[in-house]
């Protein structure tokens, strides 16, 4: 869940720190007092645009941080395919907004935004004020039926998936071998060409690595020469050499090594030294040897290289992947010299696969049909319980006529909103009222099966009021038993409901405008669903409306299981 967000320089706010709680988190404040903005850092913070005049004038910059602390091993096992660890159970997200470009980062270590959004997506889902109106679009319905379908899908989607990409891949293979008799030999020509060039090199694996360790001493030669050989008059060779003086002392040690126990043990370490120096310069001696070039040793060194490299540049960048490009080109080779028979494999494979795939999508259909079908019940005993008393909700099916990697359904949701009226789109049906309220019904339905703990609902409450906005508190403290929930709300029967209240307000001090945010006690919430019951004046008959609303809210809580 979400358990601290912590924004620092960012339009009204100069630095708040909020500590947010599991169950039902409510937000209200004023008109204007930056509702919006709290919940615009925590998109921002996930990887959301932005633009400089976000930043608080006079500041170098803005912070955003969310910390979240992670017990569901689903959530766990998500983070981790990304290499994202929770550290003692946590995971910090947070973004610093500069000029033209920001950072952001996870656990302290910083990442790209893509990833930034992908743990955010395991972490969080906000249902913003227009979030409603993904559902005019059917490509999101398809989604909404798997995500509530989830393992009964799971396997068959990945199965679907994966012999979509074989016939996909065999697809296209039979489009580019469709050739005339004249392409062909041109190409068998070409393949021949670069398959006997590879051959013809006798290329060995290692054989550049070897060539140019061998190239950069032949080009130091000298150097190299100079300084072994040096090297080597020092220790071997000489009445100075460090052997000659060795063998002097190891012949001054040697009479008295029997004298004293101490002096032998000396003797035996100066012997040891003596036969480390003399296996040093043998191992010296033949490096000598080996750095001896003659210039048509350098000047083989050097070709052979450089038709390697070349190569390289026309097959691969290692000697391992010329050989295989020499590999796949004679086997394109043999495919050609036996065309027909190459085709007919194909066809084969096509054929096979398509039926494979087909067969596949059909069993997919099936569990998705299954799934629908509770969902549909499910939404539509939800949305009765949000006021749509006669509605009619329903999950089409239809065959899109191809193959994708989902399959090949085309999904629509479909509702009739009064009695004896056929079901049609929601696009063609539904207000944004309403919308709103049928989105909640699918959040509701899907709290059981949903991993993402903590979930942010901005305004849903838009053009709803009286009896229909109780229904929807009724469902926000539904969800809030098993998610922890963040609400802006401007309704006080949502409020009500809350299990921690906090209030944004708007204020101004010297010239300067600032936006805070504050838990409120149990009084203090309310005192606060009292000025949103009774706007600027507030009775002692208004504020006891609101108290036996709380406490009325209170005992509907507790009948939820």
């Amino acid at each position: 869940m979400l358990q601290s967000l912590h924004v620092k320089n960012l339009a009204l706010i100069d630095e708040i720190e909020v500590e947010f709680e599991e169950g039902l988190n409510i937000l209200t404040g004023e008109t204007g007092a930056g509702k919006s903005i709290i919940l615009g850092s925590v998109n921002l913070a996930l990887g959301g645009k932005y633009t400089m005049d976000m930043i608080r004038e006079g500041a170098d910059y803005g912070f955003v941080e969310l910390t979240f602390g992670v017990d569901s091993k689903t959530q766990a096992d998500a983070l981790s395919e990304l290499d994202i660890f929770p550290e003692d159970g946590l995971v910090v997200l947070s973004r610093r907004l500069m000029e033209k470009r920001s950072v952001s980062r996870i656990n302290g270590e910083t990442v790209t935004m893509a990833v930034l959004r992908e743990a955010a997506s395991a972490l969080i889902d906000i249902h913003g004020q227009h979030e409603h109106q993904s559902l005019l679009y059917k490509k999101n319905h398809l989604a909404i039926v798997d995500a509530f379908a989830g393992e009964a899908v799971k396997e068959r989607k990945e199965k679907v998936a994966f012999l979509y990409q074989e016939y996909r891949k065999l697809k296209k293979c039979l489009e580019e071998s469709d050739m005339d008799e004249a392409e062909r030999a041109k190409e068998m020509s070409f393949l021949q060409f670069e398959a006997e060039e590879i051959e013809n090199a006798a290329l060995r694996e290692g054989e550049d690595e070897e060539l140019e360790a061998l190239f950069r001493r032949m080009e130091n030669g000298k150097r190299i020469t100079q300084s072994a050989a040096a090297a080597y008059s020092y220790t071997s060779e000489g009445d100075v050499s460090a052997s000659e003086n060795l063998s002097r002392a190891i012949r001054m040690l040697s009479d008295i090594a029997g004298y004293d126990e101490r002096a032998e043990e000396l003797y035996g370490q100066l012997t040891e030294v003596d036969s480390l120096l003399n296996d040093f310069n043998r191992e010296l001696s033949e490096y000598l040897s080996s750095c001896e070039f003659s210039e048509e040793e350098f000047s083989e060194t050097e070709s052979r290289l450089n038709d390697i490299n070349r190569l390289k540049t026309k097959y691969g960048n290692t000697i391992a992947q010329i050989l295989a490009y020499k590999e796949a080109q004679q086997e394109k080779l043999i495919r050609l010299k036996d065309y027909e028979a190459y085709i007919e494999e194909l066809e084969r494979g096509l054929k096979k696969t398509e039926q494979s795939l087909k067969e596949a999508s059909e069993e997919l259909t099936k569990a998705r049909k299954e799934q629908g079908k509770l969902l549909e019940r499910k939404v539509e005993e939800n949305l009765k319980d949000l006021n749509f008393a006669d509605i009619k909700f329903e999950i089409a099916f239809e065959n899109a006529g191809t193959y994708t990697s989902e399959g090949v359904d085309d999904v629509e949701f479909r509702v009739s909103l009064n009695p004896g009226l056929p079901v049609r789109p929601l696009a063609n049906v539904a207000s944004g009222g309403e919308l709103s309220r049928i989105m909640l019904a699918i959040k509701t339905v899907m709290a059981d099966r949903d991993a993402v703990e903590t979930l942010i609902f901005d305004e849903i409450d838009v053009g709803i009021s009286g009896r229909t906005a109780q229904k929807v508190s009724e469902k926000m403290a539904v969800i809030g038993k098993r998610h922890q929930v963040i609400c802006i709300t401007h309704l006080a029967q949502i409020a009500a409901m809350a299990d921690v209240h906090f209030l944004i307000e708007k204020k101004v001090e010297s010239l300067d405008t600032t936006t805070s945010i504050r838990c409120l006690s149990e009084e203090e919430t309310a005192e606060e669903l009292a000025r949103i019951l009774g706007g600027a004046q507030i009775t002692d008959t208004v504020l006891e409306n609101a108290r036996e609303m709380r406490e009325l809210a209170r005992i509907a809580k507790n009948k939820i299981r």
